[in-house]
């Protein structure tokens, strides 16, 4: 009787899952745990240990890369058969790591030009006078508080300034005036 007992109760400890593992667990929620595969519910193997990244621009062969995860830049650049002789790396960290779904453009040296010209000419310090707000204004030599409520008034009736010698249509801004800020803006 008691080793009856004793088979029943350890045929319910295996069988319940008081154990690490239960006999009826299914295959599909095993998780391996070397890091390596993920069953998923679906039964499908999804690997782990590589990632996709796109490379793009000036490389010899510009598409989507398989790699190892832990991989740097170079070896996606290197991947995409290396850079073009066009390409401009000199702010490309190419040591730095990757992930996955990361796109990496390597600039041309033409591209990098058009792009800093483009950031210059953003730049360039003077007021646009069919954008500028009251306090912008006020910062020119000869503009007040009153005469720049004047211009945005202006602007705003007549659509905006198509010269920057239009702002000498504006009431009270004559030759003396526009001779001190047409440096300092533009339309």
């Amino acid at each position: 009787m008691k080793r009856i007992l004793c088979l029943v109760l350890c045929s319910l400890f295996l069988f319940t899952g008081c154990a690490k593992t239960s006999y009826f667990q299914s295959k599909e929620l095993v998780e391996e745990t070397d890091g390596k595969t993920d069953l998923s519910k679906d039964g499908s193997d999804q690997a782990t240990t590589s990632i996709y990244v796109q490379v793009a621009g000036a490389v010899a062969r510009p598409d989507v890369y398989e790699l190892p995860t832990g991989s740097r830049v170079y070896a996606a650049i290197e991947a995409a058969g290396g850079l073009l002789e066009s390409a401009d790396d000199s702010d490309l960290n190419q040591a730095s790591l990757i992930e996955d779904g990361q796109k990496i453009y390597v600039y041309s040296v033409e591209e990098r030009e058009s792009i800093l010209e483009a950031d210059t000419a953003a730049d360039d310090g003077l007021i646009n006078i069919n954008t500028a707000s009251l306090e912008e204004l006020k910062t020119l030599p000869g503009i007040g508080e009153s005469k720049a409520n004047q211009i945005i008034t202006y602007r705003d009736s007549n659509g905006g300034f198509s010269s920057v010698e239009d702002i000498k249509n504006v009431s009270g801004i004559g030759d003396g005036i526009f001779n001190q800020i047409h440096l300092l803006i533009k339309v």
